[in-house]
């Protein structure tokens, strides 16, 4: 169909994949416990969203391209790995809960602001993976069959399944990560602490973003 082949070994290739912990994971457990639920099913989305953009360039060559072009690479690369430290960063450099306390709710304008937000930084975060430009260069042209006529189709249909999945499982990712949030809600301490280990590890990310090679 569409010249897609082994498409059975593809959903369970797909499946591993997601079940394997990556830095797209370790993103949104961090969003989900560091801010709860919603956050964290708001940043899976943008981090699908990001997969469709890596999905429409793999059908139309434009992933390949970009894997080929040294300097190109390593643009991405170094943008991906300075966002994850900025991110980190930012959490490092957040003031504690305690001093939080008695600051007025947040209006809902702000609410949505804040997941706009949430939604882009996913986004950008798998955007500016070059990880994630490698894999669907190497992964995707392996259920392709070479002769098909309808490629980009191929690609796109791939690239939804993709997509499809990865927003299920990863929407449960952050609603059993979220569960924690509750727990540690009205512990300053604790949330400080959290918020420490979520911003290293982003740090971390990025500092091993930036060594990735073609």
């Amino acid at each position: 169909m569409f010249g897609i082949t082994q498409f059975s070994f593809f959903i369970v290739a797909v499946l591993l994949l997601n079940a394997t912990p990556g830095p797209d994971t370790a993103y949104i457990v961090g969003r989900s416990v560091g801010q709860g639920r919603g956050a964290g099913l708001v940043s899976a989305l943008g981090i699908s969203a990001g997969c469709c953009v890596h999905s429409l360039a793999c059908a139309f060559g434009l992933t390949a391209l970009l894997a080929a072009s040294a300097a190109a690479f390593t643009v991405i690369k170094l943008a991906g790995a300075i966002y994850l430290v900025y991110l980190g960063a930012m959490l490092l450099l957040k003031r504690p809960a305690a001093d939080l306390r008695d600051e007025a709710p947040v209006p809902p304008a702000a609410a949505l602001r804040s997941l706009r937000a949430l939604f882009l930084q996913g986004f950008w975060t798998n955007v500016l993976n070059p990880k994630v430009v490698l894999f669907f260069v190497s992964f995707f042209p392996q259920f392709v069959s070479a002769g098909s006529p309808h490629k980009t189709l191929a690609f796109l249909v791939l690239g939804g399944v993709f997509v499809a999945m990865s927003t299920v499982w990863n929407s449960g990712v952050a609603w059993l990560a979220g569960g924690i949030t509750r727990r540690v809600g009205n512990n300053p301490s604790l949330r400080r602490w959290l918020d420490r280990v979520i911003g290293s590890a982003f740090v971390g990310l990025g500092i091993k973003l930036a060594t990735v090679h073609r």
